[in-house]
C-alpha cells in the first residue's frame, strides 16, 4: 500500500482533491447516462466550469482526437501539422474556419499567405482566434509580427526541420518533450501539452505514466494540498498521488469510476491539481496557495447535446463505450469503495 513519505505533510485540501476527482467523474457519467442537469449537488461544480478528471474526455481533446487526429492522412508530417496547428490556437472554431476555407488541411497544400489572410480577416471581423484556456506566447519582446504570424512560421519551421520524424524516433516522452521545448515560444507547459496531444496519435506511443511536467495551476494545487513536500519535486508529488489513487479513494470511502478500466494517469493527476486549485478558491478561500488568485472566471453553462466519447484506439477501450443511442445502461468501469 503506497503511503506518503514522512517528510510530506498533507493539508486538509488533499482529501478535497480526491473528492473533487470522484465527483467530477460522476458528473461525466451522469451526463453520459442521459440524466438531466443539474448533475451534481456540489454548489461550486454546478456554478463554475471545471475540466474532466480525465484530460482526454474534455470537449477540445475529444474534438482533437475524433475530428483531427484520426480524420485525415496519417503520415508523420500531416499528423504533426494538424495537431500542432490546432493546438497553437486550441479553438475549435478557428480550426473549422480554416478547414472550410482551405479544404482538407494537409501540409503539402499549406501556404502561409493563404492561412494568414483567413486569420487576419477573422481578427478584423472581431473574432477571437485563440482559446483563453492558456496563454499562447507571441514572438517575444519587441516583435512586430502578429501573434498568429509567429505561430504559423514556427509550425513551418518545425516541419521543415523534420520534427515529426524525430518525434517518431524518440525512445521516451521526455525526449519528445525536449525536442518541442527547444523551439522558441514553447515553454515547459506547452511542450508537455503538445507531446501529450501528439501521443494520442499513431506518431508516438509513450506511456502517460512515464513523464509529467507540472504547470502553474498544478503547482498552485500542490501548495494547497500540502503544507510541505520535503525534498520531493512537484513532478514527484504528482507521481506519488497517481500511485496512491486507489488507496486514497478507498480510504475516503469514495467510488471512483475509471475510464473503462484506465486509472488516472500522470497528466490527469496534473490536470486535477490545476482544477482543484480553482475549486479551492471557492470552497476554501482561506487557503492562498502561491498564485494569490481568489476568483474563478468561467461559469458553467449546461450543454444539452448528448455526450459521446472516443479515445485513441491504442488504449483498447473504445469497444467498451456506449453509443449515444444506447446510453449508459451498465457501469463498465472499475470502482473503488
Amino acid at each position: 500500500m503506497p503511503v506518503l513519505p514522512a517528510s510530506i505533510r498533507p493539508s486538509q485540501i488533499l482529501d478535497a482533491y480526491w473528492r473533487f476527482a470522484a465527483e467530477r467523474q460522476e458528473i461525466c457519467f451522469r451526463r453520459l447516462s442521459g440524466a438531466e442537469w443539474p448533475w451534481t449537488t456540489d454548489p461550486a461544480l454546478r456554478e463554475y466550469r471545471f475540466t474532466n478528471a480525465f484530460r482526454a474526455s474534455d470537449r477540445v481533446s475529444q474534438y482533437l482526437i475524433k475530428a483531427i487526429i484520426y480524420d485525415g492522412p496519417q503520415t508523420p508530417r500531416d499528423l504533426f501539422f494538424r495537431i500542432v496547428l490546432f493546438k497553437m490556437f486550441n479553438k475549435i472554431e478557428t480550426w473549422e474556419l480554416l478547414n472550410r476555407s482551405v479544404g482538407p488541411i494537409v501540409f503539402q497544400e499549406y501556404r502561409f499567405e493563404r492561412y494568414d489572410a483567413i486569420l487576419t480577416a477573422a481578427l478584423a471581423a472581431g473574432k477571437t482566434i485563440y482559446n483563453a484556456a492558456y496563454i499562447m506566447p507571441s514572438g517575444g519582446p519587441g516583435s512586430t509580427e502578429k501573434k498568429h504570424h509567429c505561430h504559423l512560421q514556427l509550425i513551418e519551421r518545425m516541419v521543415q526541420e523534420h520534427v515529426p520524424e524525430r518525434l517518431q524516433e524518440c525512445g521516451s516522452m521526455q525526449e519528445g518533450f525536449s525536442i518541442l521545448r527547444s523551439y522558441p515560444m514553447i515553454g515547459d507547459f506547452l511542450a508537455y501539452q503538445f507531446i501529450t496531444d501528439i501521443n494520442y496519435s499513431k506518431l508516438t506511443d509513450f506511456s502517460e505514466m512515464e513523464f509529467v511536467m507540472p504547470g502553474p495551476g498544478a503547482r498552485d494545487g500542490i501548495r494547497k494540498c500540502f503544507y510541505d513536500i520535503g525534498h520531493y519535486s512537484e513532478a514527484d508529488i504528482i507521481r506519488i498521488m497517481a500511485e496512491m489513487q486507489e488507496d486514497e479513494f478507498r480510504r475516503l470511502g469514495l467510488r471512483f469510476r475509471s475510464l473503462w478500466g484506465r486509472p488516472l494517469q500522470l497528466v490527469d493527476c496534473q490536470n486535477v491539481l490545476c482544477e482543484l486549485s480553482k475549486y479551492a478558491r471557492c470552497v476554501y478561500p482561506e487557503v492562498a496557495g502561491i498564485s494569490g488568485r481568489t476568483r474563478i472566471k468561467q461559469r458553467f453553462r449546461p450543454n444539452p447535446m448528448p455526450l459521446t466519447y472516443w479515445y485513441p484506439p491504442k488504449w483498447g477501450i473504445n469497444h467498451l463505450l456506449p453509443t449515444a443511442r444506447e446510453g449508459l445502461t451498465h457501469d463498465p468501469t472499475v470502482t473503488h469503495v
